[in-house]
């Protein structure tokens, strides 16, 4: 049942953040990348919050009280990779089109087991490589790529494939030790929004009228964070795929 529940929440988070990169680019017609996501990050933290309250709020301190500072240790990698795989996959937007940025971001799939294992010695099942080139392969015939020429904004994407496959790993290790899937991704979203918030003031303006304008496309946007509540529980059962 649990390998059932963690695969409708890979198909699912698949989906959605998939359908994101159009809202994404269509994001930033008046407003500038940092300012988008802080936005829809501080969206993502208010639309977490009632999920927290409302299945987590007895576990949290039981869980963390004997283990706050393995949890800080963890939770901070976890939004500050969150953040950087978003800045560069949002920036690079600027430079590169939708279906680029789409194709170049699925490299942090081959990134993952290349990480895990050269980085942290863990072994890995056989099936997982030829997993990882059918993704490669079905995300190139997907993306409908006109120009294969690696871009400035293309090599922002790749950047952020790295952070994106270090945010999947260490959400890994986090959910092993703390099954708290809302609450750590209502702390993830904190941390982006703060820092894009950050960025906002130190090279861009507030201008809640256009803010104003891309509502609907931050509010869209940020379905995928809520997306990553599933991704959450997926990595509870990622030793499913590994060798025994």
């Amino acid at each position: 049942m649990k390998k059932i529940i963690s695969f409708i929440c890979l198909v699912t988070c698949t989906l959605i953040w998939g359908t994101t990169f159009i809202a994404q680019d269509m994001g930033m017609d008046h407003i500038g990348p940092f300012t988008f996501n802080s936005i829809r990050f501080f969206v993502g933290f208010l639309t977490v919050l009632p999920f927290v309250f409302l299945f987590e709020k007895k576990k949290i301190n039981n869980q963390i009280k004997a283990k706050t500072n393995q949890f800080i240790k963890l939770i901070v990698p976890v939004g500050v990779f969150l953040f950087l795989g978003c800045i560069f996959q949002q920036v690079s937007l600027l430079y590169t089109d939708v279906a680029n940025s789409a194709f170049f971001t699925i490299f942090y799939v081959p990134m993952v087991p290349i990480i895990v294992y050269f980085l942290f010695s863990e072994r890995l099942h056989w099936s997982i490589w030829p997993s990882v080139l059918a993704c490669i392969l079905g995300g190139y015939f997907l993306s409908d790529i006109s120009d294969v020429n690696v871009r400035f904004g293309d090599s922002l994407v790749l950047i952020g494939a790295v952070f994106w496959a270090l945010h999947i790993i260490y959400i890994g290790k986090i959910i092993e030790q703390f099954d708290l899937p809302f609450f750590i991704a209502l702390l993830q979203n904190l941390i982006v929004a703060t820092l894009s918030l950050i960025l906002v003031i130190i090279f861009e303006e507030i201008d809640f009228s256009k803010i104003k304008l891309e509502t609907i496309a931050c509010r869209n946007c940020n379905v995928v964070r809520r997306c990553f509540c599933g991704n959450c529980c997926l990595d509870n059962f990622k030793s499913t795929f590994r060798s025994k």
